[in-house]
């Protein structure tokens, strides 16, 4: 980029911070005012008080199709594929709407289903084929149901997911209920009982969002747990690096997606994503 000679002349000024005050002021004011128009639409539209749920950028869309192709060693062309298959899946869009209109909790639910980056889950599975998936932190269960739909699109698999909640996993329901065990228990003792024994785990979610000591405890009481190609994702690697540093302990690569929502003012959180080491030069 060029500059012309007033902008350099000011950059090189000792007066340059507060010559440059009103620029960076309108900079910050246009900023703001985009947050604060999404804040007030969505204090409109939307119930939601926690777990909010949303669609991603379109261009946020194309970087989950390149995280997921590079985690999973498919081609980028086939995940564009299974991100687009569970965007249109109407079947999955309407047990997860009938779910949400009986719950309890419907008075704080959105009736719109947005995936956020659950989409980016479904595809992890259509591509992977894993024979035994385990989630910690099942909550209401929409990631659960969204991991069971690629389940069945896959015609095999089965999904344990535990919650210590005994409100969770409502949204668990047919025809997907019939590939996922849910149980209510601390995520510690889950893994170390038998829901979690059958099978070497192909693919890990840990989703608890304790602490980052609990997700540490998790992730150790699952290393003799997982498969020789297993994946291992976390949805808190944004705010700690339990699973970067455990990765690199275990001699495997980490990359991390960060969501970018469409039309909302929070932020995002995103998927951190542990998988077996690449061939290097």
């Amino acid at each position: 980029m060029q500059h012309n000679p007033l902008t350099r002349r000011i950059a090189a000024s000792p007066l340059a911070p507060l010559a440059t005050f009103p620029i960076r002021l309108a900079d910050v004011t246009r900023h703001n005012a985009q947050s604060v128009k999404k804040s007030a639409a969505w204090l409109v539209r939307s119930r939601e008080h926690v777990h909010y749920t949303y669609d991603l950028e379109p261009h946020n869309l194309e970087h989950l199709a390149w995280f997921v192709a590079t985690v999973t060693g498919s081609r980028v062309d086939a995940v564009r594929g299974y991100l687009a298959e569970a965007q249109e899946d109407a079947e999955l869009r309407r047990v997860l709407g009938a779910g949400l209109a009986r719950s309890d909790r419907r008075a704080t639910t959105d009736p719109v289903i947005r995936y956020g980056r659950r989409i980016g889950w479904y595809a992890m599975v259509r591509a992977l084929k894993p024979r035994f998936v385990v989630e910690t932190g099942t909550n209401r269960g929409m990631g659960s149901v969204v991991i069971a739909a690629a389940l069945l699109r896959n015609g095999t698999g089965r999904l344990a997911t535990a919650d210590i909640d005994d409100r969770s996993g409502e949204l668990i329901i047919p025809p997907y209920d019939k590939v996922v065990d849910h149980v209510v228990s601390d995520s510690l003792e889950f893994l170390a009982g038998p829901a979690v024994r059958q099978d070497p785990i192909d693919l890990l979610f840990a989703d608890t969002g304790h602490t980052a000591e609990h997700e540490r405890a998790e992730l150790a009481a699952a290393t003799p747990l997982l498969s020789p190609g297993a994946v291992v994702l976390a949805t808190k690697a944004y705010c700690w690096p339990e699973l970067s540093r455990w990765a690199e302990e275990q001699g495997r690569e980490f990359l991390f997606f960060n969501e970018q929502p469409r039309d909302h003012w929070y932020p995002g959180v995103g998927i951190g994503a542990s998988f077996p080491a690449l061939v290097r030069a």
